[in-house]
């Protein structure tokens, strides 16, 4: 298995960039070809989720859509897989970040009775007590 930084991916995906676009395909496929998966953590898909917002202005609905292809790609390891599978749902018919979702759901499998929180996309999870 081989880990795939944030900027790798967002490359392979979004192809602004011709050059580093490319080098990441071609490691991208490296790491297949040699019979290895591709290893994403829940730190990338997070990145990744705020970079294609931020930087790109994807929507909600295409950002979710690309996370649930990326989630489907058997060549792709997804650490939480079910966590971030369950997280990404919540992204995208809720208000908050996909960050917020994972907290929730990562702190859950951990034992947590509740998380709190001051943010008010939150209040109604009954994953959070909100602080406010």
């Amino acid at each position: 298995m081989r880990g795939l930084d944030t900027n790798v991916l967002v490359r392979y995906l979004v192809w602004d960039d011709k050059k580093q676009a490319q080098k990441a395909a071609d490691c991208i496929k490296s790491i297949i070809d040699s019979g290895n998966s591709c290893f994403v953590n829940v730190i990338v898909f997070c990145e990744l989720v705020w970079v294609l917002e931020s930087a790109y202005g994807f929507s909600r609905d295409e950002i979710s859509e690309v996370c649930e292809k990326i989630l489907m790609i058997k060549q792709f390891e997804i650490e939480s897989k079910d966590i971030v599978r369950m997280a990404v749902l919540e992204y995208k018919n809720g208000k908050a970040n996909l960050a917020d979702y994972l907290i929730g759901r990562v702190n859950v499998s951990k034992g947590c009775e509740f998380t709190f929180t001051l943010d008010r996309a939150l209040k109604e999870r009954s994953e959070f007590t909100h602080l406010g």
